[in-house]
């Protein structure tokens, strides 16, 4: 729902505004699409060169999200914002923002580099980003040691796994019993990894179509290959391997940001083979 709602923005972005239309970022993480947009006329802008003036010019905020300070940052610049942040992840925001004012220490869990992480982070400025459980256990002691905080929670990445999010809040557990364990993941992203899990009982071999910028789709990768099937990341059909040929069997599955187009191209090649 975030994807298509966020594309769908830019394309009426495009038609309506007389202005030049920029993205912050990548609007969403699949190369298709976004040289879709770019050949429609979208740029897309850098937070590390922003041009010194972007009067009228409309700038979409990505489907991930930006941080506050960024925001503020474009509008001093003159830009028109149009926010086209996935409401899963703006709600991750607000509760970063409200846990943060109301005193409480936020572990946040997820991939450092990613947008939406980078986006929550100026929304809880002294937050603690943790990507596994062994990191989480090494910040909650670290913690413990030098503030023992009263109060501690942990938000999500939205497209984490279940599992992997119960396992990081419970490496912190021993360091703070009472931590506050906020349920950000979003149900579109367990949905389809519960449904791939399924997939892999009825297949030889796992193709998964998505762009491998996308977290969401790798999430997915790893799935298949940790319930023991040989498994592609595959953008175009021209990435489909040639010992895919080997499998009677194939199950297909895509990122949340795959376009129904490159799906269905994916699976008619498939079919061909």
């Amino acid at each position: 729902m975030g994807v298509r709602r966020a594309v769908d923005r830019a394309e009426a972005e495009l038609k309506n505004a007389p202005s030049p239309v920029y993205t912050m970022g990548p609007l969403i993480h699949n190369p298709q699409v976004l040289e879709g947009l770019k050949k429609q006329g979208i740029r897309v802008l850098r937070e590390d060169s922003l041009p010194e003036t972007l009067t009228g010019a409309v700038v979409i905020i990505r489907a991930h999200g930006i941080s506050p300070q960024l925001e503020a940052g474009l509008i001093s610049r003159g830009a028109v914002l149009a926010d086209a942040t996935c409401p899963h992840v703006r709600s991750g925001q607000n509760r970063a923002r409200a846990l943060a004012g109301e005193g409480y220490r936020v572990f946040l869990a997820g991939e450092r580099h990613h947008g939406e992480i980078i986006g929550i982070q100026g929304f809880a400025p002294d937050c603690l980003v943790v990507a596994n459980p062994e990191e989480a256990a090494r910040a909650a002691e670290a913690l413990f040691r030098e503030e023992k905080p009263e109060k501690t929670a942990l938000l999500g990445q939205t497209t984490i796994s279940p599992d992997e999010y119960r396992a990081i809040g419970e490496a912190i557990r021993p360091f703070f019993p009472g931590i506050m364990i906020q349920d950000t993941i979003c149900g579109a992203t367990k949905d389809r990894q519960d449904a791939l899990r399924r997939l892999c009982g009825e297949v030889e071999a796992v193709i998964v179509a998505g762009g491998k910028d996308s977290a969401n789709t790798r999430r997915l990768l790893a799935i298949a290959l940790s319930q023991g099937k040989p498994a592609w990341l595959t953008e175009t059909p021209g990435d489909i391997p040639r010992e895919i040929r080997s499998y009677g069997v194939v199950g297909l599955c895509a990122g949340a940001s795959t376009p129904d187009t490159t799906i269905n191209a994916i699976e008619q090649a498939l079919q061909t083979l």
